[in-house]
């Protein structure tokens, strides 16, 4: 899913200079063109992969444009990233202990919320998801400044420093990312300022449910069929011995959606990340599948019905007249592993920005796809009184 593993295969990159006092690197996008292809940006080089998703990189009227078309795409795992060498920055003073680099870049998108990342690696760089960073952006409308310093980064002179924007999964349509410039900094750690945008780690690790105060259960859980559009399946299940067993069921036509009732939270701030948690009653899946093949995709519900009933919701009543790919997000928030084991908890990291838009109502809920071949039932809130219902964890200020 994921453009990293691919991203040595990239083709060497043209070299620019741009040299200060301070070895700063600047691109404000109003240079001249290369004579060779006149709409692209000099220096740059851009690839995307895992998938059917086209890229180009264009440059006019002072700044730059990255666009995707991934309407052929099928799955949505799909990358796209620009990337150039850096060069003018004084390689003996980044080598110093406690310098390091910082990419700062102005942006804006086509559509949100959605995130990018940024990123620095050069040629001994073996993990290509050390010093990346994402960043969640929650308009269209408005430019962006986002900004990036690395955390020991290991280099030595004569290296060749790339700096990377990236945007994946954001859906199966045409997509564009303006940039009004990027620079590179090598900066003194002890004397940084506080990076600029919404920030968030790539993959970030599952927290432990006691570090949280807020344990918030679903109010309305249900699952939607795209096959079966008019029909509710709040009493989907199965018979377990003597005992009905309500479930919610993750498969290739069927959609699991969660909402919550945050009245009583109204007006507070999320503080950090959070953690969504369904209890697991099966899973199915060939363990034969690729990578990013049989996980479950976890997603906002942006729109549809605000006020739907898990007795009565159907998938047309769940979508009110619009595309399910229109009122679901198609970036996904994670992307994740199901516990197989009965009753236990398949954790699943939720952003603080996510969280925010919950409690603030921006987002309406949230919504558990299937990821390639997977079929996964969790237990819905009718078992057992709501013993195993999904719940969200997080901390607010």
């Amino acid at each position: 899913m994921y453009f990293v593993k691919n991203i040595m295969l990239l083709a060497s990159l043209c070299v620019l200079t741009f040299s200060t006092s301070k070895a700063q690197f600047v691109d404000h996008f109003d240079g001249p063109y290369r004579p060779s292809d006149p709409g692209s940006p000099e220096g740059w080089a851009f690839a995307s992969g895992d998938g059917a998703a086209e890229i180009d990189f264009q440059q006019k009227d002072g700044y730059a444009s990255i666009l995707v078309d991934a309407t052929k795409d099928k799955r949505n795992i799909w990358w796209a990233l620009i990337r150039r060498q850096v060069t003018g920055l004084d390689m003996q003073e980044l080598v110093k202990p406690k310098m390091e680099l910082r990419v700062e870049a102005r942006i804006r998108v086509s559509h949100a919320p959605r995130r990018l990342n940024l990123h620095f690696n050069h040629q001994r760089t073996t993990d290509f998801h050390s010093h990346l960073m994402e960043f969640d952006i929650p308009d269209t409308i408005n430019w962006h400044t986002i900004s990036m310093t690395t955390r020991n980064f290991e280099t030595q002179p004569g290296d060749n420093i790339n700096v990377q924007m990236a945007l994946m999964d954001w859906g199966w349509k045409k997509y564009r990312v303006d940039i009004d410039y990027i620079k590179v900094d090598v900066t003194d750690s002890r004397s940084i300022h506080k990076d600029l945008g919404n920030k968030l780690p790539y993959h970030p690790p599952v927290a432990d449910k006691g570090s949280f105060k807020n344990h918030v259960p679903a109010f309305q859980d249900a699952m939607i069929d795209e096959e079966f559009r008019d029909m509710n399946f709040n009493n989907w299940g199965t018979e377990d011995g003597r005992e009905r067993v309500r479930l919610l069921t993750v498969s290739g036509t069927q959609t699991v959606i969660l909402r919550w009732d945050f009245s009583a939270l109204e007006g507070k701030k999320i503080s950090g990340p959070g953690l969504l948690e369904l209890s697991t009653w099966d899973l199915l899946r060939s363990p034969d599948f690729q990578k990013d093949f049989g996980m479950v995709r976890v997603v906002e519900i942006l729109g549809g019905n605000p006020e739907w009933e898990q007795e009565r919701v159907t998938f047309d009543s769940f979508c009110a007249g619009d595309p399910l790919d229109e009122v679901l997000n198609t970036q996904m928030i994670i992307d994740y592993e199901v516990n197989a084991e009965r009753t236990g908890s398949s954790l699943f990291t939720i952003s603080q920005p996510v969280l925010q838009r919950l409690i603030d109502g921006k987002t309406r809920g949230i919504a558990i796809r299937p990821l390639g071949a997977v079929n996964a039932s969790f237990y819905s809130t009718e078992y057992q009184q709501g013993k195993f219902t999904a719940k969200l964890h997080f901390n607010t200020d």
